[in-house]
């Protein structure tokens, strides 16, 4: 049997994909098996008028792994 666990993350990049990515990217550096990933909020960061930045606030979801399976 799996069990899942979910972890929230913020993010920024330049577009809402990168964000996105950036948030996976910095999230498998430590957790293995990422299965999934839910953007559960997004905004942008206005200067002067203009889009300089997207954050998002994502759940990764990965699978625990069993210390005792073989």
């Amino acid at each position: 049997m799996s069990v899942a666990k979910s972890l929230e993350l913020l993010a920024e990049g330049d577009t809402l994909e990168d964000a996105t990515e950036a948030a996976v990217e910095e999230a498998s550096k430590t957790i293995a098996n990422i299965q999934s990933v839910y953007v559960d909020n997004y905004r942008a960061v206005v200067e002067d008028g203009r889009i300089q930045a997207y954050r998002v606030r994502a759940k990764v979801t990965f699978i625990l792994q069993d210390e005792g399976a073989k």
